[in-house]
Formats: C-alpha cells, structure tokens, sequence
C-alpha cells in the first residue's frame, strides 16, 4: 500500500467491494452515530436567535418571498438562489418567528455531508476509514468563530452538494456529478471550485485502463492498445456532455425561475467592486490570518498525520489535494476571509487527514479522534457560552422600531445588520437590504472603495424611486461611526434632509428617525 501511496498522481482506486460485503449493517450503525453526533456538535447553533447578519439577511428575504416579493427583482442579494428557497421552505413548515427550522435544515446538510464523505472513504480505504471520515468531518466541521460555524449559512448548505459532486464523480456518474456541482453553486458561487476535480477525475477515468493494456501486452498489442485509448477517449467525450449537461440544466432552470438577467448580474457580473483588494487590508489579512489559525486548532487531529505522511511518501490522492486547492481558491477569492468561507476546505481536509491515517499505525486514528473531539469540545463550549453584542443591540433597535411604527409601517434601516427587520417584524422600504449595497462597505472595509460611487449599478436610482413612493415611516442611521454614514454618502443625508425626518432618539449610538410628527 505504500508504494500505491507513493505514486505522485495514481489513478482512483477501485471499490473495496470485499470490504463492503463483509460489514452487514455497517450503514444501520454508522448513520445514527453520525446524525447524533451531527446534533451535538450544532446544538449552540439553538441558543440564539440568530448568529450573524447572513441569517439575517436570509431571514428576511424568505419573509419577502412569502408575501409575493420576487428573487432579484423585489429581493435581491449578491448569492444565488438556493438558500433563500429553502429558508422560505423552512419558514413554510415551521413558521417564521424563530429560525428552528433552518437551524434543523443546517443539521440535515452536515451529516449529509459526513455520509457522503463516509461513503467515498470507504469506497477507497475500507470500513474504518469511513467511519474516520464521518467523524473527523463533523468534528472539525464547528472549528471557527461561532457566529461563522454554527450559523445556517451558505456554506453549511453548499457542502454537501460539493461531497454529492465528488461522490458521484468517484463513481463516474457524471450528469448526477454535474448536478451536484450546479447545486453547489446555487447555494454560493463559490461551491462551483468542486467542478475543478471533478473534471481531473473524468480526465483520469480512462488513463489507467490504457497505461495497464500498454504495460501488459507492449508492442504486439498495440493495436488493441489504440482501441482501447480510442474507447477511453470516447468515454471521456460521452462524460464530458454528461457533465456539462448536469452543471447547465439546473442553473438555466433557476435562472428561468428567477429574472435571467437579474440571475446573471446579481450572482456573476454585478459585484466587481465588492471583490477587491482595495480598503483595510491589514484588517482582511488578519482576519484572514485568525480564521486560518482556528480552522487549524479545530483540525488538530487532521492535520499532524498529513504532515507526517508528506514527509515519507504522497497519498497519491490527487483529486483530493485539488479539491482543497480549488477550495482555498474559493476561500480567497474576493479578498474578505470571513470565517465561513473556511468551511469549504473542511471535507477534503477530513479526507486527506483519513486517507494520511491509513498508512499509520492503528492507534494514531484513536489519537487523531481523540485530539478532533478535544478541540471540538472547546468549540462547542464557546458556542453554548460566548456573549453577542451585536445580536443585542439589533435587539433594543427592533424593539425601539417596534414601539415607533404599526405592523403596515415600512422601515428604512442604514447600516449592516438586516436581522433588525425580521426581529422588528417590520417590511424594509427598499430592496437594498444594507448600506453595503449602496457604498460597497463590507466586512470592515473603510479604504478609499467605499462611497456612492462603489455602489450596485443603479442601485441608487432605484434606492431614491422606492423611497419616493413608498416613504418609510422611521428611518435608522445605525452606522455609529463607520464610513457610510451621512457624513460620508451625501445621497442617505438627502434623504434625511428632504424626506423631513427628525431624530427622537438613539440605541447605543444609532440614531432613530420618524417623518414629521406622529
């Protein structure tokens, strides 16, 4: 086995079909301990109303879906369509005062995602190897902030349709890989890093069967040589439509269920000046830097045997090592490093860390279990233990929204914190969710791109049209110092000004304003 290892790029190797066949029940006991295990870990995830401004953000759009708003026209954000769909699911089912039913979604996608990782380890290295896959994913799975881990976010719901991807490629079902990766895409852009080895595994589909007829029959063959390459190359060609297929069906039928248009700006074109480099970039690469150092304290167990296992041989997974080389691309890409974007490199780390465990003594899997579940347990605590600040100040500001306006009142909420609309109950007066939107703040951002000018393409003619004929009945300046505030965007200060608002009050530095007396 080591010497299969060592081979730089070796071919995927078969099913362990022994193996399987000698486990009866090994699925009956796996997936419980998984889904269980899956529970524990996201149980903080119950414990808040909600962990960061994406559900937030989610929040609130679903409630605009259920009342007739339509996705990139009425509701619109920089992310494709998938994961609002199934907020509004989850509101449809559960209700939506709280976000229970996210937060059970979010369970459902993780050990989703665990099973299918199971499912490729053992396929590969056997029955143990897939149980170690399963468990070293979920555990390492919560190792960030838990504003970023515990969230029901876009990644939590585009990790198992990048695990679904490599599963089916492993098996070279290609239209299903396809599918896969169209669905990851449509639950964050990013999601569609996995077509990168999933399209080496297609390329690689062929070529040990051709290396091995060479190997065997040398020049005597080499006319049943060339069939076979020939074969190859048609197979290759036959799962390369296979895949294309896949990817397109499902994106053409989210954009022809949304705007077309509206699908390609809002998830493609539209958000140049928001993936820059430009503003704070100490602050970015800090952030950035922190997150790396979490996400490598979570993986405590993972990471020791893949360094060990380098240092003496390659694991010879290759599409492995290119789904977390696509992934950390995908991680870097728009220059933000927000801390949930690290979430993607965790299934291939559990893999590479599982298939590293397999060439090692039996006893480091027990130390590599054990050294995850420490960490995990420390993640789990700050979860269940950690105060949020931010959460309780966009609650004295809903609440001071509440007691200012009706049910029927509109609101106008500047700053970037959209959850205060769905914990105020309250429908925005605009399509444009947060100042983001409007200046291109973000994430900290307060260099030289942040302004009227950086918007959305004409999202500021739409912005003033809206409030125009829908005035919202309060108005909040909860930017408290940042640089989109009415000093800094001439544009929100008009509309301050002309639209005759007048401060009563402030919550812990925003500003409260009502049109003329109520």
């Amino acid at each position: 086995m080591l010497a299969m290892l060592a081979e730089p790029f070796a071919p995927l190797s078969p099913p362990r079909s022994v193996s399987v066949a000698a486990a009866p029940g090994y699925w009956a006991r796996l997936l419980p301990a998984l889904a269980l295990l899956a529970c524990a870990t996201r149980l903080p995830s119950f414990v808040r109303p909600l962990w960061n401004p994406d559900e937030g953000y989610l929040a609130v759009q679903a409630r605009l879906l259920a009342g007739g708003g339509e996705l990139y026209e009425t509701v619109v954000d920089r992310k494709p369509p998938l994961v609002p769909w199934l907020y509004r699911a989850a509101f449809a089912a559960w209700g939506d005062e709280s976000l229970a039913g996210a937060r059970v979604l979010a369970i459902g996608a993780q050990f989703l995602t665990a099973a299918l990782l199971a499912s490729l380890a053992r396929r590969r290295w056997g029955d143990g190897a897939g149980r170690t896959a399963g468990v070293l994913y979920l555990l390492a799975s919560v190792g960030l902030n838990p504003e970023d881990a515990q969230a029901a976010g876009f990644e939590v719901f585009m990790l198992p349709c990048t695990a679904a991807a490599m599963w089916a490629a492993d098996r070279r079902r290609w239209g299903l890989a396809g599918a896969a990766v169209a669905l990851a895409f449509l639950a964050k852009q990013t999601g569609g890093a996995v077509l990168v080895p999933v399209v080496w595994l297609l390329w690689r589909s062929g070529v040990g069967g051709v290396a091995g007829a060479v190997g065997a029959r040398g020049v005597v063959g080499a006319g049943r040589v060339l069939g076979t390459g020939r074969a190859a190359g048609a197979g290759r060609r036959g799962g390369a439509v296979r895949l294309a297929a896949g990817v397109a069906g499902p994106v053409l039928a989210a954009a022809a269920l949304t705007d077309p248009s509206g699908f390609v700006f809002w998830t493609l074109t539209g958000s140049g000046a928001y993936a820059s480099f430009t503003g704070s970039e100490l602050h970015v690469l800090f952030r950035g830097l922190a997150n790396t150092v979490l996400l490598g304290v979570a993986c405590a167990g993972l990471l020791p045997p893949v360094v060990r296992v380098l240092r003496v041989a390659r694991t010879g997974a290759a599409d492995l090592w290119l789904w977390l080389s696509a992934s950390a691309g995908a991680v870097v890409l728009g220059f933000h490093f927000f801390g949930h974007y690290f979430l993607q490199l965790t299934p291939p780390l559990a893999l590479l860390g599982t298939a590293a465990l397999q060439i090692l003594p039996a006893e480091r899997t027990a130390k590599a279990v054990l050294a995850s579940s420490c960490a995990c347990s420390l993640f789990v605590a700050w979860g269940l233990l950690a105060p949020r600040p931010e959460l309780a100040h966009a609650q004295r500001l809903a609440d001071a929204v509440r007691t200012r306006t009706e049910p029927g009142d509109r609101v106008l909420l500047w700053g970037m914190h959209p959850e205060t609309y769905w914990l105020a109950d309250r429908a925005p007066a605009t399509r444009y969710l947060t100042a983001g939107l409007l200046t291109n703040y973000s994430g900290g951002r307060n260099g030289p791109h942040v302004g009227e000018k950086y918007a959305v393409d004409g999202a500021w003619d739409i912005f003033r049209a809206e409030l125009a004929a829908r005035p919202p009945a309060v108005v909040v300046d909860d930017s408290r110092g940042k640089p989109y505030g009415p000093d800094r965007v001439p544009g929100f200060r008009r509309v301050l000004s002309g639209g005759g608002y007048e401060a009563v009050g402030s919550v812990g530095g925003a500003v409260v304003y009502v049109k003329g007396e109520r």
